[in-house]
């Protein structure tokens, strides 16, 4: 191993999952997943239990040169600080924690301007300059907002379930497949501060039946959803569009037709911004 004073450690978590890797010279060195990490759903203390327990003893073994964090929920000073926090008491080493979203911008584009997008367990975008997120249609989270996630994909599904306006032989698929009951969706969604997280894990058996329409009309809608009340506002004439996440991956070709009926040009849909984030801090 290099020494650790030509060691970057760099992080990228959403909710669900946390992508570290240890950089030197470009390259990555040590790579780990542990659990999403937010500070609305997580205190500090909850974050560094995190950290020790799931990430392997070599991400300890030194004091590295800084620790770049991108990261859900780190939208103000005051949840940034929380996971500064966690992080400098784990690794003493020299932290910048950043917006999630910034992270998708550059792991997406590096240092060339455009839209960049996050379609995983939530949703977001921004018009990004190459260096810094200039513009930003406010996400809302998966209550208000959040449009083409798995979260509300998954909350789409359950409610038409839970309702009886989803396909009866889906519906029952469904509850076979994750051997659980309506009175546990509903304890699922309502008592557990990462709903978002469980929303999610149910909207991807939606994929594996997207040659029912009801499927597909739902999907389709709210992928319809996501660029009307998101990318419209932006300048997406002038600039495509780039879209980094679980669902965009895995939706992709639904994703595309959605996107070309409203005029809009993708420029790449990828699973991880790590790759690009890496670029970006080594050149």
């Amino acid at each position: 191993m290099a020494k650790s004073k030509d060691i970057n450690l760099i992080a990228e978590s959403s909710s669900t999952r946390t992508e570290w890797a240890l950089v030197s010279d470009g390259n990555i060195i040590e790579h780990a997943l542990t659990q999403g990490l937010n500070p609305f759903f997580q205190t500090r203390r909850e974050m560094s239990h995190v950290m020790r327990m799931e990430l392997p003893p070599v991400f300890f073994n030194h004091r590295w040169n800084h620790i770049y964090y991108y990261g859900a929920g780190c939208t103000s000073d005051e949840k940034r600080k929380i996971v500064e926090a966690s992080l400098v008491a784990q690794f003493k080493t020299p932290v910048t924690v950043k917006s999630d979203l910034l992270g998708a911008a550059r792991g997406l584009l590096v240092r060339d301007p455009g839209l960049a997008c996050i379609i995983g367990t939530g949703s977001n975008s921004c018009f990004y300059d190459g260096e810094n997120v200039v513009k930003n249609v406010r996400s809302s989270g998966f209550i208000l907002g959040d449009e083409g996630s798995g979260a509300a994909l998954g909350r789409l599904f359950l409610s038409d379930a839970l309702k009886n306006i989803a396909p009866a032989s889906l519906v029952n698929q469904f509850f076979d497949e994750f051997k659980t009951t309506p009175d546990e969706i509903m304890d699922a969604v309502y008592s557990n501060p990462m709903a978002a997280k469980n929303l999610r894990s149910y909207s991807f058996f939606l994929s594996e039946h997207l040659d029912n329409s009801y499927v597909r009309d739902l999907v389709s809608t709210e992928f319809s959803r996501f660029f009307e009340r998101n990318v419209c506002q932006y300048d997406y004439a002038n600039y495509p569009v780039s879209i980094v996440g679980s669902v965009a991956s895995t939706y992709s070709e639904i994703l595309l037709e959605v996107a070309q009926r409203h005029g809009i040009t993708i420029r790449k849909i990828i699973l991880r911004s790590m790759p690009g984030l890496v670029t970006y801090h080594t050149t």
